[in-house]
């Protein structure tokens, strides 16, 4: 049976920025566990620690700009742009424009706190 979702759920962000996540479907809005897909609102100058998560994770970058470092390269990630990012590769995210990004980030399985492994700050 389909499951409608009202609205979604702001989740608390890691960075040195607040960030704003409005987690559509996912362990929190939704209690779904296999998928989690949020629309992220990032701030210019935005940067989070660096993650080895256990999830794969597709962005679609709506406007400006993010940047994505892996061990092995540095991507700018333009309005139109996708990347995905493999579970078990370092990763760090960060909106390096003055105006930030609006990204939808797709995480298989969901996005969660004990799944992301992010570095020490």
């Amino acid at each position: 049976m389909p499951k409608k979702l009202n609205s979604p759920t702001i989740i608390k962000s890691a960075g040195n920025k607040p960030k704003v996540i409005n987690e559509y479907v996912g362990s929190v809005n939704s209690k779904t566990s296999n998928v989690s897909i949020a629309h992220m609102q990032s701030p210019g100058g935005w940067l989070e620690p660096g993650q080895r998560p256990e999830f794969d994770e597709y962005t679609i970058v709506l406007d400006g700009c993010l940047k994505v470092e892996s061990e092995a390269d540095t991507f700018l990630i333009n309005k139109g742009e996708a990347i995905i990012t493999y579970a078990g590769d370092w990763v760090r995210y960060s909106t390096p424009n003055k105006n930030g990004a609006k990204y939808i980030a797709v995480c298989l399985p969901a996005f969660t706190p004990g799944t992301v492994h992010r570095d020490e700050e």
